[in-house]
């Protein structure tokens, strides 16, 4: 990998160095992950990375993603974000990403302001469309960074970069934030995030690995947890299936529906 994209690892480390220090929204996720262990190899301590949490943010997605930056040595900050106090997020509209990352790079923007850091950085990779991600036009109106995209890292090579790393992220499945499991245009409600998380702990601690509960409010009675299992993973089901359903109703669900196609991204 370090051979074969020499040139593009090259332009990355440029990238940083000219916009140290640099701030690094993190999640925990491939990108970020790459992007924060990369950038401290490169600049040391003049970077640091910003975990935004929020209740559509896994309890367990930030203890691991905390975890992963003691692990790298990079020095890394959680804030507090109040999107969920944004009716124009709340509403849940097809643009709700926006929202979430004006909220972000609005706070990261204050914070590089008032501590004299030079640019505001994120992992968004030359596969990702920014004409279709509502997150980069907030990254656009805050004049974030995308260095990865920026060098020409595709996914598959921040995944090889990842793995030169020795990062345990690169063959992780992708993980978009709670609010992902709500049906746009239905209400982002915390009630609702709390019973997503609770969910999706269980169906996992069945043995599960890539997996998403979606949530589905009803017009009369509880919610519904329609449950999708990477097809690789579904052959397992008939075994559990029993204690997963169990489970999600205990959580507060009033029905549960498998998915037969299984788990595809979009």
């Amino acid at each position: 990998m370090l051979d074969a994209a020499s040139a593009k690892l090259a332009a990355l480390e440029a990238t940083l160095r000219a916009h140290a220090p640099l701030l690094i929204a993190y999640s925990g996720g491939v990108d970020s992950t790459c992007l924060l262990a990369f950038a401290h190899r490169t600049l040391g301590d003049q970077m640091r990375g910003i975990i935004a949490d929020s209740p559509s943010l896994p309890r367990q997605a930030l203890a691991d993603a905390l975890a992963l930056a003691r692990a790298i040595g990079a020095p890394v900050e959680v804030i507090q974000t109040g999107e969920m106090d944004n009716p124009d997020y709340a509403s849940n509209p097809l643009n709700r990403c926006y929202f979430c990352k004006a909220e972000l790079f609005a706070r990261m923007d204050a914070l590089a302001r008032e501590r004299g850091f030079a640019a505001i950085a994120y992992g968004e990779n030359a596969d990702d469309p920014p004409q279709q991600r509502p997150g980069s036009q907030a990254a656009r109106e805050f004049a974030v960074l995308a260095p990865l995209r920026e060098a020409g890292l595709t996914k598959a090579e921040v995944r090889l970069l990842s793995r030169s790393l020795g990062l345990s992220t690169a063959d992780a499945p992708a993980q978009p934030c709670l609010s992902s499991r709500i049906p746009h245009g239905t209400p982002v409600t915390r009630q609702a995030l709390a019973m997503v998380e609770a969910g999706e702990a269980h169906v996992r601690s069945l043995g599960f690995r890539v997996l998403r509960v979606r949530h589905r409010e009803e017009p009369d009675g509880a919610p519904t947890a329609r449950v999708q299992l990477a097809p690789e993973e579904m052959g397992r089901l008939a075994s559990v299936q029993p204690q997963l359903e169990a489970g999600l109703l205990a959580v507060g669900y009033g029905a549960v529906e498998i998915d037969p196609q299984g788990y595809r991204s979009v």
